[in-house]
């Protein structure tokens, strides 16, 4: 227990100290082979997977929702990532600072909101429609940061692209978009506007992908009252529980393990703004993941309203001030 001193009676348990020991060094020295492969890729490329591997672990999650719920599938997504991250970085929680445990606190809760309400915003809406509107957190930190009187034009460019997407758009049936879905895309935008301020900080606090363990494990705890009975009754009634806990781990590494840890690599070698004006592709590439995986087919309105956006976020970018 902490704060005890610790006596050695017998040479019996040198060996599980040991042992203990190389699996703590194993688990640092595969994460820091991991950082140096990651290093040798240009940080943009880094982004572009990132983002392929956001939609594609998206697009693979949509089928689970109906086994195991959407907040469900979410919690054993976030939980899974969790376990993995824990047991590769290990992280130091001892010296420590209260402010960086509140800001990778902080991330954990941005992470778990985003992650379930981008979650139930697709369940309901096209992921392209989803996509754009989630995207309105991270252009609305860049219009923020702007702080010119031309950024109330990127403002209303992407008011209008909005505007096209909801008045104009359609749910997969053909009806009008979902409200429900649509307040949880708006609220996954006000989380995603969160996880873009905390994540720098936290990736400038922690070494290596240390931060995102510790952040992933709140966002488990976080998720465990709104999915952890509905994962638990969709496992039990599963003919094959294995399989399906197989498939969440296998989305889990799509999303949001293998691109968290991209863009964290990314920020740390690139400016936010060079950061912001590739990642703002992201909605176009939700709208062509969609319709590939998917078959979600978009009217022009819609295609129009996200490019709208996408442009808004570029123009905001670039005339930010930092």
């Amino acid at each position: 227990m902490p704060g005890t001193s610790l006596t050695v009676e017998s040479t019996t348990d040198i060996p599980a100290i040991a042992s203990v020991s190389k699996v703590t060094s194993s688990g640092r020295a595969r994460a820091s082979g991991m950082r140096r492969r990651l290093g040798g890729i240009p940080a943009p490329v880094l982004c572009v997977v990132s983002m392929v591997a956001v939609q594609l672990g998206v697009a693979a999650s949509k089928p689970l929702f109906g086994v195991l719920g959407v907040a469900g599938a979410t919690f054993l997504r976030i939980s899974f990532a969790a376990i993995v991250l824990l047991a590769f970085t290990r992280p130091r929680l001892r010296g420590r600072s209260k402010r960086d445990l509140a800001l990778a606190g902080l991330l954990g809760v941005a992470s778990a909101g985003m992650t379930l309400l981008f979650a139930a915003a697709v369940d309901r809406l096209p992921m392209g429609t989803a996509a754009t509107i989630e995207f309105l957190g991270p252009l609305a930190v860049a219009l923020v940061f702007a702080r010119r009187a031309g950024h109330v034009l990127w403002a209303m460019l992407a008011a209008a692209g909005v505007v096209l997407l909801t008045l104009f758009g359609h749910g997969e049936s053909g009806s009008s978009l979902d409200p429900v879905g649509l307040a949880c895309a708006f609220g996954a935008a006000a989380c995603y506007s969160g996880y873009i301020l905390f994540t720098d900080k936290v990736g400038a606090a922690f070494k290596g992908f240390e931060g995102l363990a510790v952040s992933f494990t709140v966002g488990m705890v976080v998720l465990a009252p709104f999915g952890a009975a509905e994962a638990m009754h969709g496992l039990s009634g599963s003919d094959s529980p294995a399989l399906l806990l197989l498939a969440i781990a296998g989305v889990a590494l799509l999303f949001p393990v293998l691109p968290y840890a991209l863009e964290m690599v990314a920020l740390r070698r690139m400016s936010q703004r060079v950061f912001s004006v590739i990642v703002s592709l992201d909605p176009a590439v939700s709208a062509l993941v969609g319709l590939l995986v998917l078959g979600q087919v978009l009217g022009l309105p819609q295609l129009f309203g996200i490019f709208c956006v996408v442009a808004a976020s570029v123009g905001a970018t670039l005339t930010s001030r930092r």
